[in-house]
């Protein structure tokens, strides 16, 4: 069988997997599966994951499957096939992905997929942690999209199995305190708040990670040593036009792309995907907005003027 018959079929597989999984949806219900389960006895466990695994790559929502495995397996047993099971089908679906699209991704990157692509190439697999702990993306659709970046395959998989521990354990644990709750369990209410309290970190995790990733602020100096020396970087101005010739004047080379409208014309800046980049407004609070904006992006190295054209004005450097 030659490669483009193998990848042709292999597209069939998966297209029609997800079809059948969109028309059937409401058919696949959590109670079927839970008595279809029972009847399987000691092989249960192995044909949950199995399910877990295809409905991974076919699109069937992971909520449902993990608060079901939580139900069925308890906190412990259910935590280990919930994300054994999920990132093996994750796994599938990447090579899936780099399988059948490569070529095609290698000859058309542009828009939101070449800000994904330089996004992983530029943080690797910190970026893959990132998407994992904080759940901005559809997970089934990030699956294969990270199969089209250049990521390792190995670096991919072991961020994604570790990374999905907080929030698989969370939920997993949530279905299972369900489950005690309908048995009438006196220990319940313990059970459950220790539910929400593992909710309550899974839900802190965005400010923690956006913390972390972030770079440390650039001081007014150190900013205008290196436009001295001519560094091959990008000085962004995120104020309105107002601001930017008005009172405080600006800096000769800098380039204005107002906050509001950074969201909407942020390709326009594809060419500084991988140059460093300052922002830079009155002081530092849009500024910071501004730094996650481009971070999310794709953009891997921006930091933030420490405040921004109030310091630069007090040192008494030079406006236009």
């Amino acid at each position: 069988m030659n490669s483009k018959l193998l990848r042709l079929l292999l597209f069939a597989v998966v297209i029609t997997g997800i079809t059948l999984v969109v028309l059937y949806r409401e058919q696949l219900d959590a109670a079927q599966l839970e008595v279809l389960l029972a009847d399987a006895g000691a092989a249960a466990p192995l044909l949950f994951m199995l399910i877990y695994v295809l409905g991974t790559v076919f699109f069937f929502p992971g909520s449902v499957l993990t608060l079901l495995g939580g139900a069925l397996f308890g906190p412990w047993w259910g935590t280990f096939y919930n994300l054994t099971a999920a990132t093996i089908g994750a796994m599938l679906s990447f090579l899936a992905a780099r399988y059948l699209a490569s070529e095609w991704v290698a000859n058309k990157t542009g828009g939101r997929m070449k800000q994904l692509i330089n996004g992983v190439e530029n943080e690797g697999w910190r970026f893959v942690a990132f998407t994992r702990l904080v759940p901005l993306f559809p997970f089934n659709l990030l699956n294969y999209a990270l199969g089209l970046t250049k990521i390792s395959f190995s670096q991919y998989s072991i961020a994604t199995y570790i990374c999905m521990l907080p929030g698989a354990l969370a939920y997993t644990w949530l279905g299972y305190v369900g489950r005690e709750a309908v048995a009438g369990d006196e220990a319940v209410i313990q059970k459950a708040m220790l539910a929400l309290a593992l909710l309550a970190v899974v839900s802190f995790l965005p400010r923690l990670i956006g913390k972390l990733r972030s770079k440390p602020m650039i001081t007014i100096p150190e900013l205008k040593n290196r436009l001295d020396a001519n560094e091959d970087m990008l000085l962004l101005d995120v104020r309105t036009p107002e601001d930017y010739t008005g009172e405080q004047g600006h800096i000769a080379g800098s380039t204005l792309l107002p906050l509001e409208e950074l969201e909407q014309r942020v390709h326009e800046l594809d060419d500084y995907l991988k140059n460093p980049v300052v922002v830079i407004c009155r002081t530092d609070r849009k500024s910071a907005k501004a730094a996650q904006i481009l971070a999310r992006n794709g953009f891997a190295d921006v930091r933030v003027a420490k405040m921004g054209m109030t310091d630069w004005n007090k040192q008494g450097y030079p406006i236009k």
